[in-house]
């Protein structure tokens, strides 16, 4: 039973709480890990500061500035952060750290967010709380373990809680409303010799990105080749949606891994997740099966996905997937 000493205990140390969200951006356009991120904060309490560093990230600050709930935005800008590698992000986090004492450091669980969080976190000595879907109170935390087939619930006893979020449990915090105040901060000793950043090759595609696509159609072993994904890029065209893969059909070569699904790949939550020649090993599941609804199309009755699927059709991709095309 809470006494009204220990209410106002803990409404004070919500008070004294602040959190750095670590944005994620190109620069030009933040990541939507970055605003759920901020909404994940805002479920912390107390302050929050988000850190956004690059080379030429005016346009992202300016639009990081807008957002409600922030109470001040800081950017560094030099050349030491081109290709945002986690060496030299690491030492500015630090030196942020150093400077304003915060009890959370907060960013996405994408591959920018698992690369950087655990060398911040071993860097100030303390457990980083990884693939967090929710948050009970400001040290307890739930996330998922054993690839998405348990829930843990813990407390975290350290003095900074260094957390990494899941995207598709926190809704993307809106870019208005808000008029946090821009401050500068120095990047001096943030270059480093431990990563060289050379250069970087961006797939275009005029179709949503997979990570926040509505919907998705992801294709399998199942396909037999890299060209019969033709027939999920014209299925994808019909539905306006992006285009997955399971980790065995980019293993095969049938697609490059940005397009992967899964633990080791994306973590997609869509309201419409379409699963063609996949049969469902643990490791994909572990990244698609929060969407709204699955359907799933596989010859093999017995495949795993039928347990995870609202919808299942036990058929020949083959021919049922050009004559959904041709009738869509």
């Amino acid at each position: 039973m809470l006494t009204n000493c220990t209410r106002k205990v803990g409404s004070q140390l919500r008070r004294f709480q602040s959190t750095l969200v670590i944005a994620e951006h190109n620069n030009e356009v933040l990541s939507a890990q970055t605003q759920s991120a901020i909404t994940a904060a805002k479920q912390l309490g107390g302050d929050i500061s988000v850190l956004i560093a690059g080379t030429k990230c005016g346009p992202a600050s300016e639009a990081l500035v807008k957002a409600e709930g922030l109470s001040k935005v800081l950017v560094a800008e030099n050349e030491a952060f081109k290709g945002s590698t986690a060496e030299s992000l690491t030492n500015l986090i630090l030196s942020a750290q150093k400077q304003f004492n915060y009890t959370h450091i907060v960013a996405g669980a994408s591959a920018f967010g698992k690369a950087l969080l655990p060398r911040v976190a071993a860097k100030l000595d303390v457990s980083p709380v990884s693939d967090v879907i929710a948050i009970k109170s400001p040290d307890t935390f739930v996330r998922t373990i054993y690839a998405g087939n348990a829930i843990q619930t813990l407390t975290a006893k350290d003095a900074i809680k260094v957390l990494s979020v899941r995207g598709t449990s926190f809704a993307p915090a809106a870019l208005e409303g808000g008029s946090a105040s821009s401050e500068v901060i120095a990047a001096d000793g943030c270059a480093t010799d431990l990563t060289v950043f050379v250069s970087q090759e961006l797939s275009k595609s005029d179709r949503p990105e997979l990570a926040s696509a509505k919907v998705v159609v992801s294709g399998g072993r199942g396909l037999k080749s890299g060209d019969n994904f033709k027939l999920l890029y014209d299925l994808a065209d019909k539905l306006n949606a992006a285009v997955g893969a399971s980790r065995a059909a980019v293993d095969a070569g049938y697609v490059p891994n940005d397009l992967q699904v899964g633990q080791t790949g994306k973590i997609v939550a869509p309201d419409l997740y379409i699963a063609v020649g996949i049969s469902g090993a643990i490791q994909h599941l572990a990244g698609m099966k929060d969407s709204k609804t699955i359907v799933a199309i596989n010859k093999d009755a017995e495949a795993p996905i039928f347990q995870v699927a609202d919808f299942g059709l036990v058929a020949d991709l083959f021919k049922v997937v050009p004559e959904l095309t041709q009738k869509l």
